[in-house]
């Protein structure tokens, strides 16, 4: 058991515990059927008197109120390098972490250990954070709160065998070889996860969840010519849900494939750009979210307006965009990997909108925050595990498509760039300060896709581009990849999405 103090809604701590044991399904089913969350852990030793004594231990000392989180989960992965098995692990995680929260401070504590003296002792040391006040009232009863259902699981990972899954990866590590001589290396690999949830509020409204998680991975390496010429290139490509093995269709693992082997050998042909300066940059539709997601969409989070860190701090109902940009953070997309039935302070994924036609309507918060403004929590109280208290995050973050055909976007750019891909970026959350690098592009050339260009810098300021988008494209597009995002010391599953867009001047880093 661990514990600690922290000023305001900072992160916690990080790292994966380990128990045997495997994930039983008296949890949600892919029949739909739904388990109340004191039944699925009652196996650990969890009743209603634990609960209670818990809540009682938190409110010891007073505190508005606190929440118990009960985490189960399961996980597996297998990876081949160029045809043979060259990894595999699995792991098991359980525990409960035990938050108190008086006024704007938070206490936290958390137990791998869920017998009743090792909970009641992380209550206890919860509780310090409201140290002097009188204590709570505790609840006589506890009530579940119903969620909808959005990642249903058609085929559980505990009926697929490894000699189920090994064929895939060989079949795929094969058909990567195959597709061009130049490619030399290729590993590949598969994971899964299944978590269960159980949120215990201190108002006795409890909420269950099962969070079920598939990922694949390829990567490529190809070499081309040969003595002093020779030249070495590796891209990637991944996707991922919120669903189970029948996620992984025969037109998912064949774009997979190409997608990893076309973006590797692409980069044989590719520059850095031969242009410097400010030059308009037309944003792919898809992948190129990285960006919205990195640049914008942290500074819409709460606690970094809260803190007046943010430069969208006191600036909701303001313009901040033209007309036509709208962004969401959407919490209720089917299977989504960014998708949940109830973040984990137990409130239900919602589709928030962030900005509405240039209009900055709301932030992402979790209960602190939402407190703090007046306004209902908008369900993004996220944390990477029970040890970890949740802070405000984002899910499925993406501008919505505008009314101009793509083609037209890039036949308006006399001179720019085109960026479809980027890597390697960072991002200063307050002031919206970005450097990233296109790792896939072309050159925009009297409005035709010209060169293509790698490794080429950008630098810029997330508001400042997003005041400078004047060019929405029709062409949605969302990433399924598996994209991870990291936050105070803790990471969580995230999805992005975009149109193709123009942004009337972005500073370009290449050579002249």
């Amino acid at each position: 058991m661990s514990s600690h103090k922290q000023s305001k809604d900072q992160g916690g701590l990080s790292g994966f515990g380990r128990e045997a044991g495997s994930l039983a399904m008296s949890g949600p089913s892919a029949s739909g059927e739904r388990a109340e969350g004191l039944a699925y852990f009652a196996r650990f030793g969890v009743d209603e008197r634990m609960l209670r004594e818990a809540i009682a231990c938190a409110l010891t000392r007073g505190g508005d109120w606190a929440d118990l989180f009960f985490e189960h989960g399961v996980s597996q992965s297998i990876a081949l390098r160029d045809g043979a098995v060259n990894a595999a692990s699995s792991g098991v995680s359980l525990g409960v972490g035990i938050r108190v929260v008086s006024g704007h401070q938070t206490g936290y504590a958390y137990s791998e250990d869920l017998s009743r003296e090792a909970v009641l002792s992380a209550a206890r040391s919860a509780a310090l954070i409201a140290e002097g006040a009188q204590p709570s009232a505790t609840p006589q009863s506890f009530n579940l709160t119903p969620h909808s259902a959005r990642y249903p699981i058609e085929r559980e990972w505990m009926s697929v065998g490894v000699d189920q899954k090994i064929p895939i990866l060989q079949r795929l590590n094969r058909e990567a070889f195959d597709a061009d001589p130049r490619i030399q290396k290729v590993q590949v690999s598969m994971s899964h996860s299944d978590s269960v949830i159980f949120i215990v509020e201190s108002s006795g409204a409890t909420h269950f969840d099962r969070q079920p998680m598939t990922r694949m991975a390829m990567s490529v390496t190809a070499v081309q010519g040969e003595g002093d010429q020779v030249r070495r290139e590796s891209n990637s490509a991944n996707i991922a849900a919120r669903a189970g093995f029948e996620f992984l269709t025969e037109d998912r693992l064949t774009s997979l494939r190409q997608k990893a082997v076309e973006r590797t050998l692409f980069l044989f042909d590719a520059e850095i750009a031969p242009v410097t300066g400010e030059l308009p940059v037309v944003l792919g539709a898809g992948a190129a979210a990285i960006l919205l997601h990195e640049a914008i969409g942290h500074g819409m989070e709460a606690d970094f307006n809260r803190k007046d860190i943010s430069i969208y701090s006191e600036r909701v109902n303001q313009r901040i965009a033209p007309e036509g940009v709208t962004i969401i953070d959407d919490g209720t997309r089917q299977g989504d990997r960014g998708a949940i039935n109830v973040d984990d302070e137990g409130v239900d994924g919602q589709q928030t909108v962030l900005v509405e036609d240039g209009i900055l309507r709301s932030y992402m918060h979790d209960r602190i925050s939402a407190k703090h403004y007046g306004v209902a929590p908008t369900g993004n109280g996220r944390r990477e595990s029970f040890r970890h208290a949740p802070v405000p995050r984002m899910r499925s973050t993406y501008m919505t498509a505008g009314q101009h055909d793509p083609q037209d976007i890039i036949k308006s750019v006399k001179k720019g760039v085109y960026a479809e891909s980027f890597t390697n970026g960072q991002v200063m959350i307050g002031a919206g300060d970005f450097t990233f690098y296109i790792k896939t592009g072309y050159m925009i050339e009297d409005g035709r896709l010209t060169r293509p260009i790698k490794d080429t810098n950008i630098i810029g300021n997330g508001p400042d581009i997003l005041e400078r988008t004047d060019m929405v494209g029709s062409d949605f597009a969302f990433d399924h990849g598996g994209w991870v995002c990291g936050k105070d010391g803790q990471s969580v599953p995230v999805s992005l999405g975009m149109p193709t867009v123009r942004v009337a001047g972005i500073t370009v880093g290449g050579v002249s």
